[in-house]
């Protein structure tokens, strides 16, 4: 069987994103400018950003909804930019995850409040897999799905989900959701064996290995970001840990290769919000995957999209196809790692 497409499968979650002019301190008022229903989560995100990105391969989406308007929405979105459905779930009673996402204008930064709903409930029935006959298997969040993250015989079944993909021939990917857990280290590691391309931050790395790597916004240290990357790969990633932070990202492989690559020098005013920047990183690196390029082009091809990302406050309205986002790269040029 000639495996094509990605099969993307966790959090749906529908994000209404708020503008407002600053940040309120407990018991004071705010001003919302706008707001926008729009889509959230890994999977959502990145399947969505792969279809305005015009990916020349099939895209299909696995998760749980609940049975309401916000659902209605996200079936109705992806349907629109023709992502498979057959493998949704949807829950009798829970509502469909939804997140509050304040984004301060002056600054972009954003803050979220969020109701995991359905997706605690989301699962990976033993034969679900069987189904689909795309290329890649690609999970996230980690952290974010409550019954993926919890423990049967030793392992979570988000590990048992990849290591079923394995078997099955999927390359297998996810990413993580940035949370301080007492439990952050066990649940994530119990997956790396099974996983081939890890995406992760300079917080979750943090977190993962206790080698410290976040310092008030600055670049992380990059020596610390390999020593990360190594050790995150002796816990079992078979083929690339893909670290990633504002900066740029750093990527390693258990072959010794270390591949950098800076992001697009953004003018301010050109940034109208951050959400979505690392899904949209996570999604131009899978495509370069898909297509079997070289690691530095799959990063290139990431800061590009997380770039365009950055040009509209929801997660995915400013992506385009990769042809038409390379322009801002050559103009505003690359960070130096």
């Amino acid at each position: 069987m000639i495996r094509n497409g990605l099969l993307a499968a966790g959090n749906f979650i529908i994000d209404i994103v708020k503008m407002i002019d600053a940040w309120p301190h407990q018991e004071s008022l705010v001003h919302i400018s706008t707001q926008e229903r729009c889509n959230g989560g890994g999977a959502f995100n990145v399947l969505k950003d792969l279809a305005l990105m015009d990916v020349a391969f099939p895209l299909e989406a696995m998760g749980c909804l609940g049975k309401d308007e916000y659902g209605q929405i996200a079936i109705n979105d992806l349907k629109a930019h023709n992502i498979d459905t057959s493998l949704m779930q949807y829950h009798p009673t829970e509502p469909t995850s939804f997140t509050d996402v304040m984004t301060v204008m002056s600054t972009g930064k954003r803050t979220f409040f969020h109701n995991r709903g359905a997706n605690r409930y989301f699962q990976i029935e033993d034969d679900l897999l069987k189904k689909s006959n795309a290329k890649i298997f690609y999970l996230a969040y980690l952290m974010l799905l409550d019954h993926m993250d919890s423990f049967s015989d030793d392992q979570t079944y988000a590990a048992k989900a990849f290591a079923k993909a394995k078997a099955l021939g999927f390359i297998t990917a996810t990413d993580i959701v940035s949370v301080r857990n007492e439990n952050f280290p066990k649940v994530v590691s119990s997956s790396l064996p099974y996983v081939d391309y890890l995406f992760i931050n300079e917080l979750e790395a943090e977190l993962l290995t206790g080698i410290p790597l976040t310092n008030a916004g600055k670049m992380p240290d990059t020596d610390a970001c390999i020593s990360a990357g190594k050790l995150i790969l002796d816990r079992g990633v078979n083929c690339w840990v893909i670290l990633h932070f504002p900066h740029g990202a750093i990527a390693l492989n258990k072959a010794g290769e270390v591949v950098k690559q800076g992001s697009i020098k953004m003018p301010p005013e050109l940034i109208k919000g951050a959400v979505g920047a690392g899904d949209a990183f996570a999604a131009g690196t899978l495509a370069g995957i898909h297509q079997g390029s070289s690691m530095s082009e799959c990063l290139k091809m990431g800061v590009v999209a997380a770039a365009a990302c950055l040009q509209d406050a929801s997660c995915s309205a400013g992506l385009k196809p990769l042809a038409q986002s390379l322009p801002l790269a050559e103009a505003c040029g690359f960070r130096e790692l």
